[in-house]
């Protein structure tokens, strides 16, 4: 038996049920006779232990399982019947029950999924940047490939912005050496923000084997907190310049590249196919995350709390890992739920009105469509076709694949929905670069 449903909030609720202490005893004497026929309990053969001393060594355990099942049972039956899309693990409560009444009668605490009333997307207007790679453009690239391939000529001058230089340093505070204040033999590039700006631009203008004291103040919200907003004195020792020679563009440097016969007009052609493939997956990018908005804008839904649970879990892990393989101690690190709350609500959020999508408009992942995903990232891999096969030996490695073309659908659908407004925007805009 049960009674209706009641609701706690948006997504919770209540339902009474009971479970007859007469069947539960039934089931009980019925487990323990089946019981009787194999246990093994010293000083009696198998089979031969009176039922007296089975019910002893099993009685109360044998009554919780048959309670616990009886009550599933009552639970998916009304689930059945109430037609309910359980969230999560339900709760059960026992509720106080006199001497004289012959139920057990439990109260069970749920979620259950929302229902998900899609939006109206044909008032939402999103952009669609349109990028148009130049030589600039190209010109930037080579610098950057040219910086990456720099090399350091010794030189027997004053230090300038941007020379690698070798140093000794000892850092006091009041005559006392600071933790990791002490070392030898470092290189750092002038300018390139490894130490505070202030102790880099102190070491401009010092010759090769030259000493100099100076005093730096550290920021307020410094990282080393014993030395955060105090003064800090630093002796420092130049051992060696070194100034940065980078490569010229020429053949050589377009053979480094890769470029067959050193063209530098293939290698130029060869970085705008790079650069313009980045723009299609940066585009393709900003397109998706405006559509997944303002698929959130015009659904509003509740988040259950438990897949909101699930998916905090899943980030705290996923970052510490990422800290781990950096070589951090997460053990010794709190991490705090509240930094991922929003983010999880956004993705469960943002998972069940997709599937709700893919459900209605039928955006069902196709298998060309996953083929040619896993086919485009094994292109990344030495032996792209062992990758392949690798991701077709176990259907859950698909899954990831599946995803993507899942959100592309949604993405290709929403298209045809929202109002598209093309906005021009330069190389640099649509890379973050300022």
């Amino acid at each position: 038996m049960r009674s209706n449903v009641e609701n706690l909030g948006a997504l919770k609720r209540r339902l009474d049920i009971t479970a007859s202490q007469e069947k539960i005893q039934i089931e009980v004497e019925k487990r323990l006779k089946r019981l009787a026929k194999t246990a093994k309990i010293h000083g009696f053969r198998p089979g031969k232990v009176p039922l007296k001393i089975i019910a002893q060594q099993y009685g109360l355990q044998l009554q919780q399982d048959v309670l616990n099942d009886m009550l599933q049972k009552e639970f998916d039956d009304a689930v059945k019947e109430l037609n309910l899309r359980i969230a999560g693990y339900p709760h059960f409560e026992a509720k106080q029950a006199s001497e004289e009444e012959t139920q057990y009668t439990f109260s069970v605490i749920f979620e259950v999924y929302p229902d998900i009333v899609l939006g109206d997307l044909s008032q939402k207007s999103i952009e669609q940047p349109l990028v148009q790679v130049n030589a600039d453009d190209i010109d930037k690239t080579l610098e950057i490939v040219r910086k990456q391939r720099v090399e350091y000529r010794s030189e027997a001058r004053p230090a300038m912005k941007l020379d690698r230089v070798n140093i000794n340093y000892h850092g006091v505070i009041d005559g006392n050496d600071i933790a990791d204040g002490k070392a030898e033999n470092v290189n750092l590039i002038l300018g390139e923000g490894k130490f505070l700006k202030d102790f880099e631009e102190s070491l401009i203008g010092m010759d090769v084997g030259q000493n100099k004291s100076f005093e730096i103040t550290f920021p307020e919200n410094y990282h080393g907190k014993e030395i955060a907003g105090k003064t800090v004195t630093f002796e420092v020792k130049i051992n060696a310049v070194e100034a940065p020679v980078l490569p010229e563009i020429d053949a050589e440097f377009a053979k480094l590249l890769g470029i067959e016969g050193g063209s530098i007009e293939k290698m130029r052609e060869e970085i705008q196919s790079n650069l313009e493939r980045e723009v299609s997956k940066r585009v393709k990018i900003r397109l998706k995350e405006q559509i997944m908005q303002s698929l959130l804008d015009t659904t509003q839904i509740e988040a259950p709390k438990f897949l909101v649970d699930q998916e905090l879990d899943r980030l705290m892990q996923n970052t510490r890992d990422d800290l781990e393989a950096r070589g951090m101690k997460t053990k010794e690190m709190p991490i705090s739920r509240d930094l991922f709350q929003d983010k999880a609500e956004y993705r469960v959020k943002l998972g069940l009105i997709l599937a709700e999508l893919v459900k209605i408009h039928e955006l069902k992942a196709q298998s060309e469509q996953i083929r040619r995903v896993v086919e485009d990232a094994a292109q990344g891999y030495e032996n792209p076709d062992e990758v392949i096969k690798w991701h077709y030996a176990a259907s859950e490695r698909l899954k990831e694949a599946e995803s993507i073309v899942l959100e592309d659908n949604v993405v290709n659908w929403a298209l045809q929905k929202v109002k598209v407004v093309d906005k021009a925007i330069t190389f640099d805009e649509l890379m973050g670069i300022s």
